[in-house]
């Protein structure tokens, strides 16, 4: 029956698009939290009546992370084939769409977390000041936990606009869904390809969405 509706797709073609897409979305999700939580931080920090403020530190990070939210996302991936050629050694498969996605989103998720940072309350901070707590202290005893809700749900956030991320960076070459939709569902003009990919990449979406709802909703305290 499935055959009959979709003649053109393949199984185990859509299993290997579908481990692309997952691996590209997984590997560079991890490089985004990293990042994202170091650039927030930073801004965080930096900002005025944060622990180290410096304007022009912040006003710096600040535009670095505008600018790269600001160019889309595909033309952001051909500005960097040459420093993606010299680090991965190819412009094409997943391993090279990897630092494109960390370098177009960890910038986006840096803001979410700066603003999950400024909800913390500042009560909490200032008489953890008053202590004595070091940076250190403050960061990981007070603001990280204090918005950590936040942060997964920017987490969760960022994760699914990677994975539209990754559909784009198939249309050039990454491999994954994208592609499969595109060279062989688009371009051949067979649209059960579209189709199916299109499915498999919501139903994707859905399942991160659930996890990072889950997540969120446990570790909650209010």
């Amino acid at each position: 029956m499935l055959s009959d509706l979709f003649p053109n797709v393949k199984a185990e073609d859509m299993i290997e698009a579908t481990y692309e897409t997952l691996y590209m979305t997984i590997l560079s999700l991890i490089g985004v939290i990293i990042f994202g939580i170091l650039l927030g931080l930073l801004l965080y920090l930096t900002n005025k009546n944060g622990i180290w403020e410096n304007k022009y530190i912040y006003q710096i990070t600040s535009a670095v992370v505008n600018i790269f939210r600001a160019v889309p996302f595909i033309i952001l991936i051909l500005l960097l084939f040459p420093f993606t050629g010299f680090l991965m050694g190819t412009v094409r498969g997943p391993n090279a769409a990897i630092p494109a996605l960390i370098i177009g989103s960890a910038p986006f998720y840096a803001r979410l977390v700066e603003i999950a940072l400024v909800e913390v309350d500042k009560g909490v901070v200032e008489a953890a000041k008053s202590m004595g707590a070091k940076t250190k202290t403050i960061i990981f005893k007070v603001l990280l936990p204090e918005s950590m809700p936040a942060l997964v749900s920017g987490i969760t956030v960022t994760a699914i606009a990677l994975i539209g991320y990754t559909a784009m960076a198939g249309v050039i070459g990454a491999g994954g869904l994208g592609n499969r939709a595109h060279y062989y569902g688009f371009m051949r003009r067979d649209f059960d390809v579209v189709v199916v990919c299109t499915i498999i990449i919501v139903i994707i979406v859905f399942i991160f969405q659930f996890i990072g709802d889950m997540i969120s909703k446990r570790i909650d305290k209010r």
